[in-house]
Formats: structure tokens, sequence, C-alpha cells
């Protein structure tokens, strides 16, 4: 009885995701059918709108209780999480065997790794949890594969380290992203600075701070009648699009720092390692010969805006063998409340050596911000 109602259950949830499917094949057919101009862009913003609807309906769990099987999350630990994202026999396994103490099997056959297995990068002081996640491929986001559990734990990720093979990047590059894109995965993106609130009354109110060339007053009543949300208040503080809008509408968008690695290097000529290595956000390794691991490191940190300060006590020399890891901006206060949670309400003061300072030792606040390889010795009250 158990088993028959399972199936049935089954069967009802993949016809409605079948049914969504369609619904969103349809939608991009006419988005690409349709020509860009002044006079389809109404159109064009409502249909963008319904597709991003749809495509949080799929990513929505429709059974409340999910299969038994290997479990693919991993708790978080470290100083940060990156996650290993990229086509079947690009190297990631290969990395995470080279870059830290776990075996990740590695072969030259495709899907080697099944489920999640995570590693730990030692670095400048920092432990730096990496996430081998099995291989994507193309149509992950509507479920092929395993790539939308692949795509959650991205979604956790404070970096993702996208691996490209150098012979074939480009192309590989194009799918990943519009993969990562279509589930609501930005990559280095920051949040659109558009205010947004929903009201109980008073209707649509939208104002700018700026002369808006993408989007109108139209426009932007159009895309929410379409959320069916008839009072809210919008405020523009720059020249968005209304991409932009649905995202901020939507609000279950990930904006993610992304590193494209391109593995396989030693396959390619020295002209297109050049190029490849002047590419924004981009590092040329070789994860079998071991070449520029070091300057991915760099990379990794360097993305990851982290910084490192030391704590010193009254008549000791600092303590350069514990420092602290924390976010670049990071002030004195949070560097209290990485100490101990009570630290911050029985502060007095603290001194400050290192280049945040105009001189050393500076007295400084709670809200003195703090640099990479500064040293502070805090004073209570």
């Amino acid at each position: 009885c158990r088993r028959h109602r399972f199936v049935k259950t089954s069967a009802v949830v993949l016809v409605f995701i079948m049914g969504i499917l369609e619904k969103i094949s349809e939608i991009e057919r006419e988005i690409s059918r349709t020509q860009k101009n002044k006079a389809t862009e109404y159109h064009l913003g409502v249909l963008k709108a319904k597709l991003a609807k749809y495509r949080a309906q799929l990513l929505e769990p429709q059974t409340k209780k999910s299969e038994k099987g290997e479990g693919f999350d991993v708790l978080k630990s470290g100083d940060a999480r990156v996650a290993l994202i990229g086509f079947p026999s690009v190297g990631k396994s290969t990395l995470l065997n080279v870059m830290t103490t776990t075996h990740s099997e590695a072969a030259s056959y495709e899907f080697t790794t099944l489920t999640c297995i995570p590693g730990i990068i030692e670095y400048q002081g920092a432990n730096i949890q990496l996430l081998d996640l099995p291989g994507i491929i193309e149509g992950a986001a509507q479920g092929k594969g395993r790539g939308r559990q692949v795509i959650a734990v991205a979604r956790t990720a404070d970096l993702v380290l996208m691996m490209l093979d150098a012979t074939k990047g480009e192309v590989q590059k194009g799918l990943l992203e519009a993969e990562l894109e279509s589930v609501g995965i930005r990559l280095n993106k920051s949040k659109p600075s558009i205010y947004f609130k929903q009201k109980k009354a008073g209707g649509i109110s939208v104002n700018s701070t700026c002369r808006l060339t993408r989007v109108d007053e139209k426009m932007v009543m159009m895309i929410l009648h379409e959320y069916k949300i008839f009072n809210a208040e919008v405020l523009f503080r720059d020249d968005y699009t209304a991409d932009d809008l649905i995202d901020v509408i939507t609000g279950s968008r990930a904006y993610i720092p992304c590193l494209y690695v391109y593995n396989k290097v030693d396959q390619v000529s020295i002209e297109e390692v050049d190029r490849l290595a002047r590419l924004p956000n981009s590092v040329v390794v070789s994860c079998n010969m071991r070449l520029n691991l070091e300057y991915l490191l760099e990379k990794l940190w360097e993305k990851l805006s982290l910084v490192r300060v030391y704590t010193k006590k009254p008549g000791e020399p600092p303590d350069f063998d514990g420092g602290l890891i924390l976010r670049r901006s990071c002030t004195v206060e949070h560097v209290c409340h990485t100490i101990h949670r009570t630290l911050a309400a029985s502060f007095k003061y603290s001194l400050v050596w290192g280049t945040s300072t105009k001189y050393s030792p500076q007295r400084v606040g709670l809200h003195h911000v703090m640099h990479d390889e500064d040293v502070i010795q805090i004073v209570k009250k």
C-alpha cells in the first residue's frame, strides 16, 4: 500500500515537473522569436517575469519527504567554503587531491565522483573548505544528472571555483554560466540597489534617483502585476534592467564571486595559455603537472576577501601563530565578537599596529576598520 502511494505521488510530481518544463520551453522559444525593440520591450519584460516564476517553482521541493539515499549536504566548516563546479572529467577531483589531504577518486572516465566530497585547504592560517561536486551536464537546472543537488550546494558557498578544460573552455564556460543563471546564481555580480517593499494599500509607487533608460513605470507595473503585486513601493538607485528588478522581487538570488580555473594548459599552445590567463577572474593551471597552483591559492585568498588579525596581550609579543581569520572591511567590533561574544560590552579602547593606522600603535574605537596582518590589543573597562 505504501509502495503504491509512493509510486502514485512520484507520478504526480513527474507530471507537474514536465508541465513546468514545457511552459519554460514555450516561453524561451517565444523570447528567442521576439525581436528586441521599443514596441516589444513590455511584452519581453512580462515573459521574463513568467520565466523566473516557473523556474522558481521548478526548484521548490515537490514532496515533503525525499527518498532515502546517500547524503549530499556537507556540514559547513572552516573559515570559508569553496564549491568546485564543472563538467565531468575536467580535473575537479585531481585538484582536490593535490590541494588537500582528502582523497577523491580520479579517473579518465566521466562521473567518477557521484557525491559531494569535502576537503580542507590550509593556507596562511586559514582553513578553507573545498567541496568536490559531481560533474554538471547540460540541463542540470531542470534536474538532469544530479544537477539540482549540485546547484543547491553551490548556493551555500562563499566562492564558486569553476573548473574548465583549456581545450574547450569558452564553450563550457558559457553553458555553465547559463545553467547557474537560470537557477538564480549570479556570478561576480553585486545585488541591484533597488528598494522594494510591498504595502497593504496605496497602489504602486515608482521612483528613481537617476534617469532610467532600460525600464519605465509602465514596465515596472506590468512585471509587478505578473507577480500579483498591486501595492508596493519601488525605488531605483541606478539605471537597472527588467531582469534586475525581477531578481529583487523574487528575493532568492545568490550573488557569489567566481574564479574561472582553466585546467590542462599543458595540452594547448603558449599563445592560448597567455590569452586565457588575461581573461577577467581567470587562472590557468595544470593539475597533473602541478603548474601554477600556488598562484591559484593567492587568487583564492583574494577572491574570498579574507584578512588575518593578530592579537596581543599587554607586555607580551603578538601571537603570530594563532591569528584570527576575518572578512575584508571587518571592524574592531567584529574582532571582539570573534574572540568572545561578551567582549564588546566591556570594551574600553584598543591599540592597533599595522597599515590601518596613521601611526603605531594607535588608540581606536569599535568602528575602526582592520587591515590584513594588523595587530590588536584590546583594553577592557
